[in-house]
């Protein structure tokens, strides 16, 4: 075995680490074997780009042990299997935040998101980790959950040379090698890893923490042809009149060929606005009030994760406060009476900007809106036994009007 040369990267000890994360934590390993290695002395420790690259300062395999690099590891690619990159660039982008510290206070919060339970049971903790309750947080919460917390001060001056990278947060680092770089992962390949990763988590969640087993049921549920035909509703919406939101450069116009010398703009589209109506009256079990979170989740799928987008309103007799979609599984279910859906589509009509897709998820026990909403419709029914189909709330003999015409319906699960 040749000695390694002096300052250079010490390979057989950080795939030693990674073979030992892997071990540990065999669900992730896919996702450790996807990443390739790139040996880099402007990076603090380890850093990670969107393209699955890891950048590795050797001075830090140096002088760091095999358990705590295996810790690193385990933590670097959690960034990027969550999509923190894409997440916080959007954050930063919603809410004006720019400069290099609101992208610490980011890295800070998706270090948060990972870390509150990833060590422990076979993997060290690295010396240094930002864990919630170093700034008093509780665990169990996402990146942007936390990010409205805390701000850079006191509490934080110990992670100030914490830089996991633009896979992170975001930001391109002046060590990137971009998407045209060597051995990058392509789109359809990151979403393959997550596949692998989030499928061996479903098959044996007693192994995974929380954290890792709700991650996985949003990123592997069961495709069903309820959320074949909402993708269908949404690209409709999408491509309709009034969905352009600004003009771009980006993409010219294909009007300026018919004026030579100049670039016309090209209206620039955004994903469609959607508000669900969750029927949450006395009739609908705790399982479908699950499944309906899920299909929440889904639904934050279907427009590009931008969760901005999505807004929930719970809805029996009466609707409640609609609520903007964080996770899905924060969002208070109350109910329990009657049902009445037509106020839950009020609501949802009422928001500004109004929507351009309601999805209504209910049991079908429910009086209907008379009029046809101003935007596409979609209704997913939890289905019901019996032939004839009947309900029973006060009345036995009570059969429910079926969906009206204007709505697209199918059942759930």
């Amino acid at each position: 075995m040749s000695a390694k040369a002096p300052g250079a990267l010490d390979l057989e000890k950080l795939y030693a680490a990674r073979l030992y994360a892997a071990r540990a934590r065999p669900y992730l390993a896919t996702a450790l074997f996807a990443l390739h290695t790139v040996e880099s002395r402007r990076v603090p420790t380890m850093a990670v780009d969107p393209h699955w690259r890891c950048y590795v300062s050797p001075a830090f395999v140096d002088r760091t042990p095999v358990e705590e690099l295996a810790g690193v590891w385990v933590h670097e690619v959690s960034h990027l299997l969550r999509d923190h990159h894409r997440r916080g660039d959007r954050f930063a982008r919603e809410q004006g935040l720019h400069g290099p510290g609101e992208r610490l206070r980011m890295n800070i919060a998706a270090d948060c998101e990972i870390n509150d339970d990833a060590f422990g049971d076979g993997l060290a903790r690295p010396e240094g980790a930002v864990v919630p309750g170093s700034l008093g947080l509780p665990s169990g919460l996402l990146m942007e959950d936390y990010l409205p917390r805390f701000g850079l001060g006191p509490g934080t001056r110990d992670f100030v040379w914490l830089d996991c990278g633009s896979g992170a947060d975001g930001l391109e680092r002046e060590w990137d090698l971009g998407p045209e770089g060597a051995h990058a992962l392509g789109e359809q390949e990151r979403d393959a890893v997550r596949f692998r990763v989030a499928q061996g988590i479903a098959a044996r969640p007693g192994n995974a923490p929380k954290g890792w087993r709700r991650w996985a049921e949003e990123a592997f549920h069961p495709p069903q042809p309820w959320r074949e035909l909402l993708g269908a509703a949404v690209r409709s919406a999408a491509s309709g009149s009034g969905a352009g939101e600004d003009y771009t450069y980006g993409r010219p116009s294909r009007r300026s060929a018919g004026v030579p010398g100049a670039v016309l703009p090209s209206l620039r589209r955004r994903p469609p606005r959607v508000a669900v109506v969750i029927d949450t009256s006395g009739s609908v079990s705790d399982a479908e009030l699950g499944s309906a979170l899920l299909e929440v989740a889904a639904i934050s799928r279907a427009v590009g994760g931008r969760r901005d987008l999505v807004t929930v309103v719970p809805c029996d007799a009466a609707a409640r406060i609609a609520h903007p979609l964080c996770r899905a599984e924060g969002i208070p279910l109350i109910g329990g009476g009657g049902t009445d859906l037509r106020t839950g589509f009020a609501k949802a009509l009422r928001a500004r900007p109004r929507p351009d897709v309601v999805v209504a998820l209910t049991d079908g026990q429910t009086p209907w809106p008379d009029e046809r909403p101003p935007c596409r419709t979609v209704v997913g029914l939890f289905p019901r036994q019996g032939p004839s189909r009947r309900w029973r709330e006060n009345d036995p003999d009570y059969v429910p009007d079926a969906p009206p015409d204007w709505a697209r319906v199918v059942e759930i699960g």
